[in-house]
């Protein structure tokens, strides 16, 4: 029997008269099916979260630390329940990377993460907190800190998260809501509900309080319900689907990162020196990840470093999802990737650009393999940033070299997700720091897949949920 999916009504199973097929993106065959929750139904639910709110809100900080530390076991080897069945975690990575395009190894990585997330609660809090040492500020809305009286009010009574199909990894991001005594109501996304359906399993079957979920897979008009209904939201998406929100005062894009490495003009002619660092920021995750390297910009030496990388990454060749060598993704939506591939093409047939990878590569960009579409990595060296391949982002392992006038560098970056800035100038370091578009800043040879998870990347979930106000009282 094909396993189903419920919705979950704040924790309560809900079996929609509307479902989806789970696919096999290599068979199309269904894995599992899942209910769809429609706009109303959403809306009926949303009236009842500060109810939620209030069951999570008895538990303090501290003890669901503790619940996610528990829970961290659970995810990574627990037999949790599947629907009408239950999933172990092998079987789990098979069913993610079949839905998903990723390759067992990468999934087992992105389920590292997720765990190394809830295992080590209390550093990410404390790196979201700035190092708050005691909740009473938020369990009970004051506290004596350092002689002074210090009070946080929660700016919702639960967060909506409208997730992406692209990385599993993604959803570390919202987790520490729940540690935050904040109820989490996900919109998953269309191709990839596996994880989030895991997480919340795990969870539960640690102690959380069923109440403090929502799973909502929905069309576009049900997550429209969800993120207007919540005064604090999370959406991933590119551009289009973050316009959609724009004027919503409570929402935090997680959008296109267009992430980027500078090599300054002190640094730039030992440019070899920094090859894996720049390799490993194009290629890790299978170039899913908005954290990795879409463009290189370098003041002299563009011809020769993009032939540089390009050498190291035309032999990377499409392997079967459950071979240990397999680096490259698949694309769960074949047009999804026939739209990638036309979309470069257009690109170079604007003077400018070159595809340095084209003459090196076994085959051509686009190349099946089991019935799995993927891309090959792809470099290209553009003549200056005007060109439209110069500042962009795909879903697979794709740079842009460009190089660009050492005084107008890093004027020139854009809104940058990460920047890897490599200087030993103390002045450039200065100008770095100063760049207010960027999101996240490594000062040094770090592949900008390189996280630290007391380092938000971007944005700040402490901040977004709570607001610090003045208090003061009489004795």
């Amino acid at each position: 029997m094909t396993p189903h999916l419920p919705v979950l009504r704040f924790g309560r199973p809900y079996e929609s008269l509307a479902t989806a097929p789970i696919l096999d993106a290599a068979t199309g065959r269904p894995l599992a099916t899942i209910s769809v929750a429609n706009a109303g139904l959403i809306r009926r639910d949303l009236r009842g979260k500060s109810m939620a709110a209030a069951a999570l809100r008895r538990i303090p900080t501290a003890d669901l630390i503790g619940l996610c530390r528990r829970a961290a076991d659970f995810f990574m080897q627990g037999d949790l329940p599947f629907g009408n069945s239950t999933q172990h975690a092998q079987g789990y990575v098979r069913s993610l990377s079949a839905v998903s395009g990723l390759p067992h190894n990468l999934c087992r990585d992105n389920m590292e993460k997720i765990r190394y997330v809830l295992a080590h609660m209390d550093e990410v809090i404390g790196g979201l907190t700035r190092g708050l040492e005691q909740f009473d500020a938020i369990d009970r809305g004051v506290a004596e800190h350092r002689g002074t009286p210090l009070s946080y009010v929660a700016e919702t009574d639960a967060l909506a998260v409208v997730l992406p199909s692209n990385s599993p990894g993604v959803n570390s991001i919202w987790l520490p809501a729940l540690a935050l005594r904040t109820p989490t109501l996900i919109k998953p996304g269309r191709e990839e509900p596996l994880t989030p359906w895991r997480i919340v399993q795990s969870l539960l079957a640690a102690g959380f309080p069923p109440e403090a979920f929502g799973f909502y897979p929905a069309d576009h008009e049900g997550a429209d319900a969800l993120v207007h209904g919540c005064e604090r939201a999370i959406c991933f998406g590119d551009d289009r689907t973050l316009a959609r929100y724009a004027g919503h005062p409570g929402m935090q894009g997680h959008g296109t990162g267009r992430s980027k490495i500078i090599l300054a003009p002190d640094v730039v002619d030992r440019w070899e020196s920094f090859l894996d660092v720049i390799v490993t920021s194009m290629v890790a995750n299978g170039g899913r990840s908005c954290i990795n390297v879409s463009s290189l910009f370098v003041p002299r030496h563009a011809e020769a470093i993009a032939e540089a990388i390009a050498q190291r990454v035309a032999s990377i060749e499409p392997r079967p999802l459950d071979n240990d060598e397999a680096v490259l993704s698949a694309f769960a939506n074949e047009r999804m990737a026939a739209w990638v591939d036309q979309s470069i093409d257009g690109g170079l047939a604007i003077p400018g650009a070159c595809d340095i990878t084209a003459s090196l590569r076994a085959g051509p960009r686009r190349a099946n393999l089991g019935g799995l579409t993927f891309l090959r990595p792809t470099v290209i060296r553009c003549d200056g940033l005007d060109h439209p391949l110069a500042n962009t982002e795909y879903m697979f392992p794709f740079i842009s070299v460009v190089e660009v006038d050492a005084d107008t560098l890093m004027q020139s970056l854009g809104p940058t997700l990460v920047a890897t800035v490599i200087t030993d100038d103390p002045a450039w370091r200065e100008v770095a720091l100063r760049t207010p578009g960027i999101e996240r800043l490594n000062l040094g040879p770090m592949a900008t897949t390189q996280v630290h998870w007391d380092q938000p990347h971007e944005g700040n979930l402490f901040d977004f949920l709570y607001r610090r106000r003045a208090i003061q009282w009489t004795a």
